[in-house]
């Protein structure tokens, strides 16, 4: 064999490349791929010894996730209060809090194990599962002396005691935009998107938003990624300020780094004239594990936390939403930065976000021209956009990456509780996005839902709820067309499609080893099938 090309043979390789759609051999030299075919490679590179190490698993290429958050290694500094269980970094089960009394509990366990002076902090929180959910009140009880903060799942909200709105100075007389009020008109301890939130977490301490300079938290980041079958993700919210930037460049150049991160530059608190400066400097820091000069804009909020914006009030009657920026100050942010070329990732939860962000880039395109297809702008989230504006989003020349996991968390929620009977089962429409022309990716927003392509995979293709409703059928898409979607889709929202996304010669030797195959076994099994390990530029790394 030639001493600088491996011959590997697998059961079954699903390629994604339209050239070559399956093969059953793949030569790998130099961390790239040489070759894709069958049993004729062996005699191509040196003979009939090939390694047998995929002899019996299933190969694609790398999965990729196109939207997480690098946080889902570094919140873990926290105690974990979700509903739902959820696997640790290091691969141990952490039980949820399925009752409210459970939840109470495991509060007072932390809270008296901590030290006087210090502030009680937990994530995963979400009350939606809550018929009468913990608020101000309940955690009062909890500790009425030391502030306690408990992070929403989905990170835009959170749920504070007394002691913690006192030291931001938050009470009746001062209630800024996102900070609920009960019936009396006193704030309950939610407070909803970044105004709000930010002043307590200046007050009592941030360790998620600013406690990003965590290289053994990034490196937990890159277990989980490995753990998940994933070769390239995004950490797509990130103020990446110096010492951030540093560490990423560094820890991701570890030899056993076991994933490819594409980090986005959050705009908050910055002009369009830094970000764009910014994302013109933060290129000359990348390697190949390592890709920046992205932007991430969100525009609003979450739809379980009733802050995404929607174009009716939500079913309960609460308002429709909240702002993260003033709508003006955010499309003159899209404008200015598209003009300038910069590549842009739009956070859209809600109906009348999108047709904002629509409204915004329609302008902004007819004024300066599309950007080059390489630097195609990304729709994230995406979870209420209609046939429509999808269309649009076609025509725009813009991609969509959309939440498939929220059908199973929060499919029953939203037709019960948010949207309503009627707008929840086309939520995350990938069918309808498909059928518009658009290449679409879907992905877990970790840490908001656990890391997992073939789970995602699987929520889009059968679109079942936890309860095990079918929420949707119209909108179910096919397991190829799933596979693509966490595979190549992903790889075009983050410009690495030349690189990464399928398994074609000159690519980056990133690949799934799997036991079994997603495009043969039923439907419902794709969540079952066992990731046996990646192989990241020709190097092998078991699960």
């Amino acid at each position: 064999m030639n001493d600088s090309t491996t011959v590997y043979q697998a059961r079954r390789i699903l390629t994604m490349d339209a050239a070559t759609p399956e093969a059953t051999h793949v030569a790998v030299g130099g961390g790239r791929i040489v070759a894709v075919g069958g049993a004729e490679l062996a005699q191509r590179y040196g003979g009939d010894n090939v390694d047998p190490l995929f002899a019996d698993m299933v190969l694609t290429p790398g999965f990729v996730e196109g939207h997480a958050h690098s946080m889902e290694g570094m919140i873990w500094k926290l105690p974990y209060i979700g509903f739902h269980a959820r696997i640790h970094p290091d691969g141990h089960q952490v039980d949820g809090c399925a009752t409210v009394a459970a939840l109470v509990q495991r509060l007072r366990e932390l809270e008296a194990a901590l030290p006087a002076d210090a502030t009680l902090f937990a994530w995963g929180y979400d009350p939606i599962y809550f018929p009468d959910k913990p608020m101000r009140g309940d955690l009062d009880a909890v500790s009425a002396a030391r502030p306690v903060v408990l992070f929403h799942s989905n990170l835009h909200l959170i749920t504070v005691n007394s002691a913690a709105l006192n030291a931001a100075g938050i009470h009746r007389g001062n209630v800024i935009d996102g900070v609920y009020v009960d019936a009396d008109g006193e704030p309950n301890g939610e407070l909803a998107e970044f105004a709000a939130v930010f002043p307590v977490l200046r007050a009592v301490g941030d360790p998620v938003f600013h406690g990003q300079d965590d290289p053994e938290g990034l490196r937990r980041f890159g277990r989980s990624c490995q753990r998940a079958g994933i070769t390239t993700t995004s950490d797509l919210y990130n103020a990446l300020e110096q010492p951030v930037v540093d560490m990423f460049a560094a820890v991701t150049a570890e030899a056993d780094f076991p994933a490819r991160i594409v980090p986005a530059l959050s705009t908050l608190n910055l002009s369009p004239a830094e970000v764009i400066a910014r994302s013109e400097a933060l290129p000359a820091r990348n390697h190949d594990k390592l890709h920046l000069g992205a932007v991430k804009i969100i525009t609003d909020g979450s739809i379980q936390g009733y802050s995404a914006r929607v174009r009716r009030p939500y079913i309960n009657g609460v308002e429709n939403g909240v702002w993260c920026d003033a709508p003006a100050k955010l499309q003159a942010m899209m404008r200015e930065t598209h003009a300038a070329g910069v590549k842009l990732h739009i956070h859209v939860n809600g109906d009348q976000a999108s047709e904002l962000t629509l409204d915004a880039l329609e302008d902004a395109i007819a004024k300066h021209g599309a950007l080059a297809r390489g630097r195609r702008h990304v729709l994230q989230h995406a979870q209420m956009m209609d046939a429509a504006q999808l269309q649009r989003a076609a025509g725009l020349g813009l991609l969509v990456n959309l939440f498939a996991n929220h059908t199973y968390y929060w499919g029953d929620q939203h037709r019960d509780a948010t949207v309503g009977p009627d707008l929840a089962p086309r939520m995350n429409a990938a069918r309808t996005a498909l059928d518009a022309g658009l290449d679409i990716a879907i992905h877990c927003d970790a840490p908001v839902t656990p890391m997992g392509p073939l789970f995602t995979a699987w929520c889009a293709v059968n679109r079942r709820t936890a309860s095990g409703r079918e929420h949707g059928r119209d909108e179910c898409i096919t397991a190829a067309e799933a596979l693509r979607a966490i595979t190549l889709g992903p790889a075009n929202t983050l410009d690495l499609d030349d690189r990464i996304g399928s398994i074609a010669p000159g690519k980056f030797a990133d690949f799934t080893a799997l036991d079994d195959d997603p495009l043969r076994v039923p439907p419902m099994r794709i969540r079952d099938i066992k990731v046996r390990g990646t192989m990241l530029g020709g190097r092998w790394q078991g699960a």
